[in-house]
């Protein structure tokens, strides 16, 4: 039997037969056809095809200490032989429980499920169970997972997201139930006028207002301070819950994004990195709130279970991630991030392009603009600004060897050093040298 590796073009081939599009993942899929990882280890991946590059994406922002990290790996080979999954609890659910309770001192109770899409379903129903109220409110181009009521307006555009006093429920996929949109709030990030008229016209149907702190798909802006306080301030007064995302953005600081606010949401939703490597979900937060789960409840409010949530490998894994992310490996993380930053903004004025960054922690994005924007109306992209971005994420997977995520953003892991941020400055320059012509007709130039 031959031991010769397929292609990746021979692998594709085989798999447009059996997956939609060949692939399970939307993001993954890139022309004339994705490529095939065969091993990783740190901040590098090497392909089916034998082609090594460095890794910033991380697997969307999953990863926070790279690939194959070796305590990580050690741990769960241990939990491996012991079993992977069973119809009984582990102390090591408690363990990861233990330690985000402790590290984040408004998290009462936690709730463990699968993703990140699981967390804020979870969140967003036991909001409902807690204040008796149908309706949640969202930011326009939040992107909140895969849940019906958290995906509306996340792809909204000038063709349908309406006037800016009133903007639209857009639904992402086609067949979502009017019901769900008339069960979603659009407002706008950022605009605390707009946002609190918008809210005020149905303030004893909301349930929830949601916001993620740095919204990725909105632009990766960070909300600012006072806009979260008014959020904060709104849903006291009117018996809501200020509730976070919190699936990307818990890389940001030890406490997550929401320890740079003077106020706490009253749930939060995490993921990503709290699993180490492997699929998670959580939500967390006020002990009266998150009383709705208990089954000890003489009137359980929101029945929950999961077959594979909180299975132990995953807690292992989760929990050898965090502790090794504590506050000296945060720190460093973000200045090696802010470093990366700086030396792109160089690159940008080397290359003389229209080009800015918007991010926080170990995150960024480019944007095609020589203005960062600060709401998503304004990072919106059209149909021209997708294909000369997509120029640039090609140059540097093909021919610079870096992996970025496919809206052009970065999601540091603390594998990277010094030497692969040069690295990407140094593809970035040539990125821009090679897109500069195409940004100039984008221009009118």
């Amino acid at each position: 039997m031959s031991t010769q590796k397929r292609t990746s073009q021979e692998i594709y081939s085989q798999a447009v037969n059996v997956l939609p599009g060949g692939v399970s993942r939307n993001t993954i899929f890139r022309k004339p056809y994705p490529t095939y990882a065969d091993k990783a280890s740190g901040c590098y991946v090497t392909d089916i095809d034998g082609i090594e590059r460095i890794d910033f994406a991380n697997n969307m922002a999953s990863l926070i200490h790279g690939h194959a990290h070796p305590a990580i790996v050690n741990a769960v080979i241990e939990q491996l032989q012991k079993g992977t999954a069973y119809t009984m609890g582990t102390e090591a659910e408690v363990l990861l429980a233990q330690h985000l309770c402790d590290r984040v001192p408004n998290f009462d109770r936690i709730r463990f499920v699968n993703s990140g899409t699981e967390a804020v379903m979870g969140m967003i129903k036991a909001a409902r169970a807690f204040t008796g109220r149908p309706k949640i409110a969202k930011a326009e181009g939040a992107y909140h997972g895969t849940y019906d009521f958290a995906e509306v307006s996340q792809y909204a555009n000038p063709t349908n997201w309406g006037n800016i006093e009133k903007p639209n429920s857009v639904p992402l996929a086609y067949g979502t139930p009017k019901e769900v949109l008339e069960n979603v709030i659009i407002f706008h990030y950022n605009n605390i006028e707009l946002t609190l008229n918008i809210l005020d016209q149905q303030k004893d149907q909301i349930a929830a207002v949601i916001i993620d702190p740095i919204s990725h798909r909105a632009g990766l802006m960070e909300a600012n301070q006072d806009f979260v306080e008014a959020l904060y301030k709104w849903t006291r007064e009117n018996g809501a819950l200020l509730i976070f995302d919190e699936v990307v953005t818990f890389r940001v600081g030890y406490a997550g994004a929401q320890e740079n606010y003077a106020v706490k949401p009253d749930l939060t939703a995490m993921g990503k990195i709290i699993g180490g490597g492997f699929p998670v979900g959580a939500f967390a937060g006020r002990e009266d709130i998150m009383k709705v789960l208990d089954p000890r409840e003489p009137n359980l409010l929101f029945p929950h279970s999961g077959t594979f949530s909180a299975n132990p490998i995953t807690m292992t894994a989760g929990r050898i991630a965090m502790e090794l992310f504590d506050k000296e490996a945060v720190t460093k993380l973000n200045e090696l991030t802010f470093s990366a930053r700086n030396k792109i903004e160089e690159a940008i004025k080397l290359a003389d392009v229209p080009v800015s960054l918007t991010g926080a922690g170990s995150m960024f994005r480019i944007h095609l603009s020589a203005v960062p924007p600060t709401t998503y109306r304004e990072a919106y992209q059209s149909k021209e600004t997708l294909r000369v971005l997509n120029m640039l994420i090609d140059h540097l997977y093909f021919q610079e060897k870096i992996m970025m995520i496919n809206t052009c953003a970065c999601m540091f892991s603390t594998a990277i050093t010094d030497k692969e941020v040069e690295r990407l400055a140094e593809g970035m320059l040539n990125g821009f040298k090679v897109i500069k012509p195409e940004l100039e007709k984008l221009n009118g130039n």
